[in-house]
Order: structure tokens, then sequence, then C-alpha cells
């Protein structure tokens, strides 16, 4: 069914008639920011993760618990109730047994029963008290830092630190993470992404063979860049997004993609969020979406004020069209999915994308080849 709605949306493309943003198989165009207003503690979101009814929010200065039902917080979590630093910057969920896993700039915490446990280096080992991402295998928690990565194995209760000393790093700061089944992706800043094997505990290096940090001299020749910012993992495939583009990795492949030469809004990746064969980023310059075949950016025209919904279809033909309504802000922190729906941490509020049936409505359009 999915397959038979994206050639809907290709054929509409063609023919210059419909343009859509597709989550799954529905339609994103309506769009609902939350802010202060609403209880958040602070506008800038960093990160944000969807909890059955619930939406954990990031937020500089406190986590706000976000009910979907009411559209109001019900609870927000700072350094007065246990939290170790009120700016919230990552966010994980264990699934087996409920607990939260909170990365801020001051430690990180876990949330367990409605207590707070709060970890940093002081008390723990953790590597350095400026957590850029968390993540969740089991019994096993990952935390990006700014000086290594931190493992907490929750069952022994002890802590294991990543760095230059015992891996490929060339650097310590680890800007992301994820883990799938016992393997562990990191990016980290100059030194590219390093991945720990499951079964060995061995690190493996991904970089960009040409070692420039201007440009990318030889294109799908590896990762675009060494200057990583954020990983996702999908299946086989593996997303990394860096300070000058986004490339992907199936086992065999690279492919890289830029502003310049694909639909993505901007080359400044701050976060990467792949399921279902379809990949989101958020940049500073909007939100895009990626299917293999057909691009879809969200963004506020610099030049008009208004939203825009840009979609490049695989032969480079693209079409333009005008929203009602938008994310909050171009500078996009965080992503979670929910179902058919989005939410986005955005510089100016929590924004919740809501997905439509996929019935096409045509509709006038600005249209160009990329060139």
């Amino acid at each position: 069914m999915r397959c038979r709605l994206e050639l809907i949306l290709v054929v509409f493309l063609l023919l210059g008639g419909c343009t859509h943003a597709w989550a799954g198989s529905a339609v994103i165009e309506r769009w609902k920011t939350f802010g202060k207003s609403d209880g958040l503690p602070s506008e800038k979101v960093f990160a944000v993760l969807v909890d059955g009814p619930r939406v954990w929010v990031g937020t500089e200065a406190g986590l706000a618990l976000f009910d979907k039902q009411s559209q109001r917080v019900e609870k927000i979590y700072d350094t007065s109730n246990g939290l170790p630093y009120s700016a919230v910057t990552a966010l994980a969920h264990n699934s087996a047994n409920g607990d939260l896993w909170i990365g801020t700039m001051g430690g990180v915490a876990r949330l367990s029963g409605g207590r707070i446990d709060a970890f940093t280096q002081l008390d723990s080992g953790l590597a350095n008290n400026v957590i850029y991402g968390v993540a969740v295998d089991g019994k096993d928690i990952w935390v990006a830092t700014a000086a290594g990565l931190s493992h907490y194995d929750t069952r022994a209760r002890s802590w294991e630190i990543f760095d230059t000393t015992n891996t490929l790093m060339h650097e310590p700061w680890c800007y992301a993470v994820t883990a799938d089944r016992g393997t562990v992706y990191v990016a980290v800043w100059g030194s590219g992404v390093i991945v720990r094997d499951a079964r060995t505990g061995k690190f493996r290096a991904h970089r960009d063979p040409d070692g420039e940090m201007e440009i990318d001299l030889f294109r799908d020749d590896g990762l675009v860049h060494d200057v990583t910012s954020a990983i996702a993992v999908d299946g086989e495939v593996m997303w990394v997004g860096t300070y000058f583009g986004l490339s992907r990795y199936d086992g065999r492949r690279w492919q890289s993609y830029s502003a310049q030469d694909s639909g993505i809004a901007g080359d400044f990746i701050n976060f990467v969020k792949a399921a279902n064969g379809v990949v989101w980023i958020a940049t500073d310059q909007g939100l895009s979406r990626f299917d293999d075949h057909t691009w879809n950016t969200w963004r506020q025209s610099e030049k008009t004020n208004r939203f825009e919904l840009i979609v490049t279809g695989s032969d480079g033909n693209v079409s333009t069209t005008a929203q009602q309504t938008g994310p909050a802000s171009n500078t996009i922190y965080g992503i979670d999915l929910d179902h058919d729906d989005v939410w986005l941490a955005t510089a100016r509020g929590l924004t919740h994308g809501t997905g439509e049936p996929a019935t096409p409505v045509s509709r006038t359009t600005v249209k160009g080849d990329r060139r």
C-alpha cells in the first residue's frame, strides 16, 4: 500500500499537480506549536520523546511532561526536584522497565517510578558532565559526552569510559550515540563515526577518505565529512549527519547529500531520525524528510516569512507550495515519530505535525529544476 501511495505522489509531481508531505502512508500539512503559554518552562527545546499519550520535552530550563490529549504540560522537572542541571539536551526511554534517561549540560539522570537518580563526574564513571546524547540498549546505557563515551551497566551498576586512549577517536567530543542489539554507533566531532562490535567489543571507524575539512573532493567515496553531529540506524542502513551534509551507508556503498545537490533543507545537521526506510533530518535551515526517492522540506521563507513545503523528486524537479502552518523555527534540534505524526524540538517551541489521510488534492505550485 505504501509503495502505491508513493507512486501516486511521484506521478502527481511529474504531471505538475500536487505536492504533499508523507509520513508513512499519511500526509503532514497541519502543524501546531506549543510554548510557555502551554506550560513549557522555556521555548528553546533541545529534545523530544513520545511516550504513549505523553511527550517528554527537554528544554533550556527543565524537562516537561506534556499530555497530548489536554495539550498542556502536566509536570516540570528541574534542579529543584532532582535534575543535575536544568538544560536538557537528550532523552532515551527504556521500554522494558519504563525508565527515562535524561541528558543535561551538567550530568545524566534516570527517572524511574517518580524518583530521579543523578550521575555526574564526581559520583560516577561519567566521562564528562556535558551530555550530547543518550541511548538505551537493554541493560546498557550509552552516554555521549564532551570528553568521550560512557557506558553504564544497570545490572552490574558499573561504568566504563571510552575515549582517545582506548578507541579510534582522534577527538573526545561525542555528539550523538545510538545502539542496536549490542552494536554501538557514535558520532564523534572530528573523528567521523566509530562503531563498537556487539560480539568482540572492538571498535572500527568510518571517516572521510579525502581528509579535506573544507570541501568533499570525491563524492560518495565515504563519509562526507569527519565533523559528525547526528546518527541513526534503520535496519542495515546507517544515516550520519554532519556539519557539511548527510551520509547514508548500507554496508557496501556510501551516498552523500547536500543542499546543493539534493532536497535537504541545509547542510548543518543537528539530528536525524530513521524508521521504515524513511529518514527525517533536523537542520538549521528547516526540516527534511527523504524516502530514497522524494525529498520533502518544511521551512519558513526568509524572503516572504511564509511557511512553505518544497518537494524535490528523484528527477530533480522541484515544487514549492505555500503552507498555512509549519514548524515554529527553521532551527530544529530534535525529532520523534508518533505513528503518522511527527514531534519537533525547535528553537521556538515544541511543534506537532499531524498526519492526515492520504487523499491528494491539487494546488498551485511554483516549479523549477534543481541544478
